[in-house]
């Protein structure tokens, strides 16, 4: 999946290249061959002036904001950041060999597991010194984002953006629609939308990762965030009955699922919603950028995807997150740490949204007041989440999403009823794939 940014839109961020990852990484650090290197072919100098960065803002739009926070880093400290940028996929494909070789000291990288995955391997340095300076900056939910499993911390968050259900304000008002904030009303109102003409539910699952969305909500309002996370660390059976329940409630939606998802790309299915031929669409806010008419996009809004389980309430969101690690030996400690320390302001939000107005702060003490009504209403549902989880090609080992749950994911789609030996095959390929470094 590419999302370019394009037009006044809410977080449209290179989704598909952003999770292709370690599975491709670690054959290529099998073969040894270390493809991806630092500044000058080593970690920096260990000059006091100077931080390198391993870079994965390849695109224009991001490319930019970052290279505005630097320059103002530079004004504010004296310290230039040395910034090695990499095209995407390639930064992605090769970042076991990378980190294993001799990286920058800095490097971008994403929340949640797949950085849990590099600490746990010792390629990565705590940062537990940074987070004394700048967490009071952040919500809990992000801090323990940015934790290791050790409970140390790794990451500084940058930015954000939610998954949750996008609808037409004009087509609820004209059928008298009201927000579902429950199972059972969520089920009758996609009834209702379908006794009414309308496709209650955009859809489309062509490029395998939208169906995985539909699922971490179902899963972690059925069963709870603990058990989505050890489900997505492979600590968790696909057996277990919990799953299958989780997969029960998707077939009871699945009727109202716009038809011919399997060949339908998210784009094709946002139309659908745009031209108000759909009700609703469960997908990250980057939809925003298929409303091309100001009209439309004024139109739009969103509701957290409904309870349904009294005790686990709506307290999680998904809400995939961007920002910073430190490889395993950086030159510049010092250096390093005062950059982190920046990173993790407001200010330093505010710099890059100003170039990147699609994303939405990661800091609970950003200035929201020149977002669009739709960034606050997704900052406010990300800043007071309990949870928050961050995809499930993020939370999970990316080999293991890409080979195993995607197709199982489809082949549900087009047969639900063969749930049980589709996930006793699941589990049967995650133990062997867990199994492997």
């Amino acid at each position: 999946m590419r999302h370019t940014p394009s037009g006044p839109s809410l977080p449209s961020p290179n989704r598909r290249s952003l999770l292709r990852g370690i599975g491709g990484a670690a054959v290529l650090a099998g073969a040894g061959i270390p493809l991806l290197s630092a500044c000058g072919g080593s970690a920096g100098s260990g000059d006091p002036k100077t931080v390198t960065l391993g870079s994965n803002a390849s695109d224009a739009v991001p490319k930019k904001a970052f290279a505005e926070i630097y320059t103002a880093y530079k004004k504010k400290s004296g310290i230039t950041v040395d910034v090695n940028t990499k095209d995407h996929n390639t930064f992605q494909e090769q970042i076991n060999s990378y980190l294993q070789g001799t990286p920058d000291d800095v490097f971008n990288w994403f929340a949640g597991y797949r950085m849990q995955f590099f600490a746990a391997k010792k390629l990565a340095t705590p940062i537990d010194d940074v987070w004394q300076t700048i967490g009071g900056n952040f919500p809990d939910a992000m801090k323990s984002l940015s934790k290791g499993e050790d409970g140390k911390y790794y990451f500084v968050p940058l930015y954000t953006y939610p998954w949750a259900i996008f609808y037409r304000k004009s087509v609820f008002r004209q059928h008298g629609y009201e927000i579902p904030t429950t199972w059972d009303k969520f089920v009758a109102l996609c009834k209702q939308m379908k006794k009414d003409g309308l496709i209650p539910l955009a859809f489309g699952d062509k490029d395998a990762w939208p169906a995985l969305g539909t699922f971490d909500q179902i899963n972690f309002r059925t069963n709870g965030y603990d058990f989505h996370v050890q489900l997505m660390a492979g600590k968790a059976s696909w057996t277990d009955a919990k799953v299958r329940k989780a997969f029960d409630h998707w077939a009871e939606i699945l009727p109202y699922h716009q038809d011919g998802a399997i060949g339908r790309t998210w784009q094709d299915a946002a139309q659908a919603l745009v031209s108000k031929k759909a009700g609703m669409y469960l997908l990250g806010s980057f939809v925003a950028q298929q409303f091309t008419d100001k009209a439309d996009l004024d139109d739009l809004d969103f509701f957290a995807f409904p309870e349904m389980d009294p005790s686990f309430g709506q307290d999680t969101v998904e809400a995939p997150t961007d920002g910073f690690m430190v490889s395993k030996a950086p030159k510049n400690h010092a250096g390093v740490v005062k950059l982190l320390e920046f990173l993790g302001t407001p200010e330093a939000e505010q710099i890059y949204l100003t170039s990147d107005p699609s994303m939405v702060a990661a800091s609970s003490k950003a200035d929201t007041s020149s977002y669009t009504a739709l960034q606050k209403k997704a900052y406010d549902m990300i800043s007071g989440a309990k949870h928050l989880t961050q995809y499930m090609d993020r939370d999970s080992r990316p080999d293991f999403t890409s080979t195993v749950m995607q197709p199982a994911m489809q082949t549900f789609i087009r047969d639900p009823k063969g749930v049980d030996t589709l996930l006793s095959s699941i589990e049967r390929q995650k133990k062997s794939i867990f199994a492997s470094a």
